[in-house]
């Protein structure tokens, strides 16, 4: 769809949890997110989106939400062959094989972005962003206390602490800084897989709104099978949150909250007896939807 001299794009970013992995679907090898062009013939925003899956992924799609609009003036003019409005769509869907025609295929969260994922303690990669950052910050001395204070902010460093939700602002930091491949920067100085035009920056985008979302929301059902323990339960939170949490506290709000039953099952899980299986109260899906739920993340 034409905007003037601009033309609308519709960008998906469609996100399950498999095997304790946050996963998105890409296209083109793992270069890029399932989209294409708002086209006069679709009904709406969303069915146009609809259509681009289908055809590029053929993986069916459920929960579907938008995520945030970019039309940036200067960037990516050049590689979209003119301004672009991104229309972008956050959609939450169990992991199933996709054989549509744009080279889908299943990618892990961290493989893009690799310094968000802090399950085993604060990674090592960003030692090398820091030390990065810390030159950034000393290249221009008139912006050198606003340059540290939003890498110190951003990337919790200098004692101030990891924000998991900056998912976006840690992203646009190091784009402005020139440390993402995206920025035409030099590739040596480039940290985590980059993705086609502003397909990463959208990605950071979902990632922040799920994870945000997680604590007052309970999206995370949409991710989860019929039935599951309250260790896979956790582990589908820790894995969106890239934090390790705290099992008694989460297992206790869990219960205050009333938002699962027990479904009768059991299952074994590795190195202990067989765990009771729990299913989502559906009752409780519908009344949260309304006014909201609290999932817990709090840390050990």
């Amino acid at each position: 769809m034409t905007i003037g001299l601009a033309h609308a794009e519709l960008i998906a970013v469609l996100t399950a949890v498999t095997g304790n992995d946050p996963r998105v679907m890409t296209v083109r090898s793992g270069e890029a997110l399932p989209s294409g062009p708002f086209e006069l013939g679709h009904r709406t925003l969303q069915s146009g989106l609809r259509e681009w899956i289908r055809e590029q992924t053929a993986h069916p799609v459920g929960y579907l939400e938008q995520l945030y609009t970019f039309a940036d003036r200067d960037r990516n003019n050049e590689i979209l062959g003119g301004r672009t409005i991104s229309i972008s769509y956050l959609g939450l869907v169990r992991e199933q094989a996709a054989p549509g025609a744009g080279l889908p295929g299943w990618h892990g969260w961290y493989e893009y972005l690799p310094w968000e994922d802090h399950r085993k303690g604060r990674p090592a990669i960003l030692d090398d962003i820091a030390a990065r950052l810390e030159s950034w910050v000393a290249d221009d001395v008139a912006k050198a206390y606003g340059r540290k204070r939003r890498a110190d902010f951003d990337f919790g460093l200098n004692g101030a602490p990891w924000n998991e939700d900056l998912v976006l602002q840690r992203y646009e930091l190091l784009y402005e800084a020139g440390l993402v491949a995206e920025a035409r920067c030099d590739q040596s100085h480039a940290f985590g897989r980059p993705m086609f035009a502003d397909h990463r920056r959208i990605l950071a985008t979902g990632m922040a709104r799920l994870r945000a979302k997680i604590k007052y929301r309970p999206v995370v059902f949409e991710l989860m099978p019929e039935t599951f323990t309250l260790l896979q339960l956790q582990k589908a939170v820790e894995a969106l949150a890239g934090l390790t949490l705290h099992k008694q506290n989460f297992r206790r709000l869990i219960e205050q909250q009333d938002l699962v039953e027990e479904s009768g099952g059991t299952e074994s899980e590795t190195g202990g007896r067989p765990a009771k299986l729990f299913r989502f109260r559906r009752a409780v899906l519908e009344e949260r939807e309304l006014a909201g739920t609290k999932l817990p993340l709090s840390r050990n």
